[in-house]
């Protein structure tokens, strides 16, 4: 039977797959901080005890994934100017029940609102966020997992229904001096992937 014309599986077989890949990634992940284990450990408690942890209709929080894209000479990063939150951020978004993983949905969001392919992701998650997300309702927390990509040299980016803008920025430029973004360029930076 092809692709196209194979059943779907149940909704909930393919998210309980997706939070048990999520789990697996989370409790074998070395955080690089003694806040980012604290964080490590409340997602994995969360989604222990949340069966639909991993989708967007979750409350009150649930689990995001994104991807900070560096130029292929690791000066530059690419972000996207967000349309609800109108701020400068890397690309990421809700897990949706067709990505195989926290990577997959991380490596999705990033070509979706780049528009770039040919993106190498480190498999291996870089930071950890929880951030509250007003947009998304009340009180409502994404618990983001970050990934960082090498876009190819010859990139050329383009903007998504998501955002405003989407533009490379030089890591000693960055539109802002957002603690948590200067953290997950650092982090993302010292990481070997190839430039």
């Amino acid at each position: 039977m092809s692709a196209s014309r194979r059943p779907l599986a149940p909704r909930g077989l393919v998210s309980d797959q997706l939070r048990e890949e999520a789990l697996l990634t989370l409790s074998s992940w070395t955080a690089p901080t003694a806040g980012q284990e604290g964080l490590r450990q409340r997602y994995v408690d969360y989604l222990a005890a949340h069966a639909s942890g991993v989708l967007r209709e979750d409350r009150p929080h649930h689990l995001t994934a994104s991807t900070l894209v560096l130029s292929a000479d690791g000066d530059a990063v690419l972000l996207t100017l967000h349309a609800k939150a109108q701020r400068w951020f890397q690309f990421g978004g809700h897990l949706e029940t067709r990505d195989a993983s926290l990577l997959a949905a991380a490596a999705r969001e990033a070509s979706e609102e780049s528009g770039l392919t040919g993106l190498v992701l480190d498999p291996v998650p870089v930071q950890l966020s929880d951030h509250e997300v007003p947009f998304c309702g009340e009180g409502v927390h994404h618990y983001d997992v970050r990934f960082v990509a090498v876009a190819p040299a010859d990139a050329v980016p383009a903007v998504s229904e998501e955002s405003l803008d989407v533009r490379w920025f030089p890591v000693a430029e960055l539109p802002n001096d957002d603690p948590d973004m200067l953290d997950l360029i650092e982090l993302a930076r010292r990481r070997e992937v190839t430039f």
